[in-house]
């Protein structure tokens, strides 16, 4: 009997372990001790959202044409699943790579090629009191500053973004969702002159 209850005193252990194992891995916000964010390091393992390419919200282009690629945790993603909301901590990597045509054996069409910089969106009341933060990584960098609180992307993404300070207008799987839990801006799908 003392066997059979140890066993399943074992058993309940190792589920609990496992059950608390994933929230404990999940990816957070990371600060250093200046306040600055800390890279996410396996952010292209979170769930992609979306990829666009030579996309600009201003009428005038550099000619510079890039391939973003959009990452939310998956635990930020499942919550916005059951709401329609993003969650404290929630945090967009929109991963620039360059783009090429012509190499090896492609003929047409563009392929990605190198990281050119790292952009991050951050929802994060206890780090932000406007909630909602920027930072802007470089191909290399390990940690960046929270842009000014009147920068240009926090003003586009307020004035712009479908859901709360997200393009979720750009993310057709979130779309829907947000849809069905009346939280997506429709007027905010409609074109404009974003500067």
């Amino acid at each position: 009997m003392k066997s059979v209850l140890c066993s399943f005193l074992v058993v309940v252990y190792c589920l609990a372990l496992l059950a608390a194992a994933p929230e404990e891995k999940a990816a957070r916000p990371q600060y250093d001790q200046k306040r600055q964010l800390i890279r996410p390091a396996d952010y292209r393992e979170w769930m992609f959202l979306s990829a666009g390419y030579g996309m600009n919200y201003s009428p005038g282009s550099d000619g510079h044409e890039m391939f973003t690629n959009v990452f939310v945790q998956r635990w930020a993603y499942d919550e916005f699943a059951k709401s329609g909301k993003w969650p404290e901590q929630s945090m967009f990597v929109i991963d620039e790579r360059d783009a090429a045509s012509r190499s090896s054996i492609n003929q047409k069409g563009h392929y990605q090629t190198d990281l050119a910089g790292l952009p991050v969106e951050v929802k994060d009341s206890a780090h932000n009191p406007t909630k909602w933060a920027y930072y802007f990584f470089g191909a290399d960098g390990k940690t960046a500053e929270a842009m000014p609180h009147g920068n240009p992307c926090y003003a586009c993404h307020d004035a712009h973004a479908a859901v709360e300070h997200t393009f979720v207008q750009f993310y057709p799987t979130l779309k829907v969702i947000a849809k069905q839990f009346g939280t997506y801006n429709e007027a905010r799908e409609q074109a404009t002159d974003a500067k």
